[in-house]
């Protein structure tokens, strides 16, 4: 076999760093370099079926509120407790989902969380009490925390480089249908009869069947086999993906693959193409330069989401969870209680609820675009004011006319910076705690969406809805202020 050639590049401090092979693709450059595929498609309606299954659960519990609080006669207090205890379930899940699909896989922890939301969600309609309809709330919540970081963070890792944050921004949408789903349910069923709300409930069985299909057909990640050392089965997974795109598998050569990369990569010719040409080369001593601080403690075992490398996004990540899950749970978990409040019938409230959810899916759609163009960083911070503005439009709306364009505003702006979130966060972190930094950024977040249906009517009795969509369109200003720090990773690959 001929030598390959290399690229030489120097540290900052003057000794030499270890060459790039030009020759040996790893496999997660292989993925990078496919075009989209019916492959790909079928790994992202997959998980964006659950994704939206989980949305519809969240989203029915805001319908489930108002017909619950009537049939037990709640005060708004508890009514509030409804929704936290759900959003405490959600912190704990998301911080430990995150962190167990790092050492079990993505696909397991995905497919048993959608059976625990499922089972615990189809349960609470049979609730007696609100003691354990609230304790059931909880398990549900443990579901679906666990579920949504190992979900973006399973599609992020096989999306093509060139439209990975578009993937993730379409998987995102899928909230948007479930929630559109719940919007229906709870406008058509909640209202039908004194049971209503328990039937809207069984129907969030449907996830704990659709675990079956996850655990059969959706792949493994690549980087977490070959973290665990996996590697028969990350070659067959990635020469799937490459027979999808009509790529002809390329022969062993024995070439090693790119150090931080999970060790040798059988499966790639000397030509190191796998198929096809890779017009982004020039970019790529650059991005490994990049990278290879990263990939050394990876190495090492030492690395952390609080290393000095990583610390400041953690932080911006961290604090835009935490504002954006204030604004949004606030606002969106209220509306059909607050809309009944300022005298709007039940069905109205659901009606107008209805309505406004509509425009969650066009906000995806200029995310998705946006994402790929402007870039990561932009996208968000751009959507986040968007969604300040729109907070305060809502805070001094008053007729039914105005209540539904502010909330049509809010729905497009916020639920587009959800999808710019979900693009960036997998891609702020190397493989070994990738699953990790999204998962405790998305559990902190959860402390905001546990105060924040609390909150509400402590603000409501204080200022009124003025005062309510104030402090959510000052939330959501400070989330574009930390977005804008994070750095721009648009076209490049995730680290290893």
């Amino acid at each position: 076999m001929k030598p390959q050639t290399s690229s030489h590049l120097p540290d900052p401090d003057g000794t030499d760093r270890d060459p790039v092979p030009q020759q040996a693709l790893t496999r997660a450059e292989r993925l990078d370099r496919l075009p989209f595929t019916r492959r790909h498609a079928k790994l992202l309606v997959g998980s964006g079926v659950g994704w939206a299954l989980d949305a519809m659960d969240v989203g029915l519990i805001s319908f489930v509120m108002v017909a619950v609080a009537a049939h037990w006669d709640l005060a708004s207090s508890t009514t509030g407790w409804i929704a936290s205890v759900g959003f405490i379930g959600m912190a704990i899940g998301a911080t430990l989902g995150g962190a167990v699909a790092d050492r079990v896989g993505r696909r397991q922890v995905f497919a048993l969380t959608l059976v625990l939301y499922g089972v615990a969600t189809g349960i609470s309609a049979l609730s007696v009490s609100v003691g354990m309809f609230m304790v059931l709330r909880f398990l549900v919540g443990l579901g679906l925390g666990a579920e949504l970081p190992v979900a973006s963070t399973l599609v992020s890792e096989y999306a093509p480089r060139r439209i990975r944050g578009r993937m993730v921004v379409w998987l995102e949408a899928f909230w948007a249908v479930g929630w559109l789903l719940a919007a229906l349910i709870g406008a058509f069923v909640v209202p039908s009869s004194d049971a209503g709300w328990r039937w809207a409930l069984a129907i969030g069985m449907v996830p704990a069947l659709y675990a079956i299909i996850v655990r059969l057909h959706l792949p493994e990640s690549v980087r977490f086999l070959e973290s665990k050392g996996r590697h028969e089965e990350a070659e067959a997974s990635v020469r799937e993906f490459e027979a999808a795109a009509g790529v002809a598998a390329p022969q062993v050569s024995g070439a090693p693959a790119r150090p931080g990369a999970g060790g040798s990569t059988p499966g790639v010719d000397e030509g190191g193409s796998a198929g096809l040409p890779d017009p982004l080369d020039q970019d790529q001593d650059q991005e490994y330069a990049q990278d290879r601080a990263g990939a050394r403690a990876a190495e090492a075992g030492t690395v952390s989401i609080w290393s000095p490398e990583l610390r400041r996004r953690t932080t911006a990540l961290w604090t835009i969870w935490f504002c954006i899950n204030l604004s949004y749970y606030g606002a969106f978990v209220w509306i059909p209680s607050l809309l009944v409040e300022q005298g709007f019938t039940m069905v109205k409230s659901f009606q107008f609820t209805l309505i406004i959810t509509l425009a969650q899916l066009p906000g995806y759609a200029a995310a998705a675009w946006l994402i790929e163009k402007w870039g990561r960083r932009l996208t968000l911070g751009v959507f986040l004011v968007g969604s300040a503005v729109a907070a305060a439009l809502y805070g001094l709306a008053s007729t039914g006319s105005t209540i539904i364009a502010a909330g049509m505003l809010l729905s497009f702006f916020n639920l587009g910076a959800w999808g710019a979130l979900y693009a960036i966060g997998p891609e702020l972190y190397p493989t070994s705690v990738r699953g990790t930094g999204t998962g405790a950024a998305a559990g902190f977040g959860r402390l905001a969406s546990i105060g924040a249906p609390l909150l509400v009517p402590v603000l409501l009795g204080a200022g009124g809805n003025h005062l309510v969509f104030g402090v959510f369109a000052v939330a959501f200003a400070v989330a574009a202020a930390g977005a804008f720090t994070l750095p721009e990773l648009k076209g490049q690959r995730l680290t290893d």
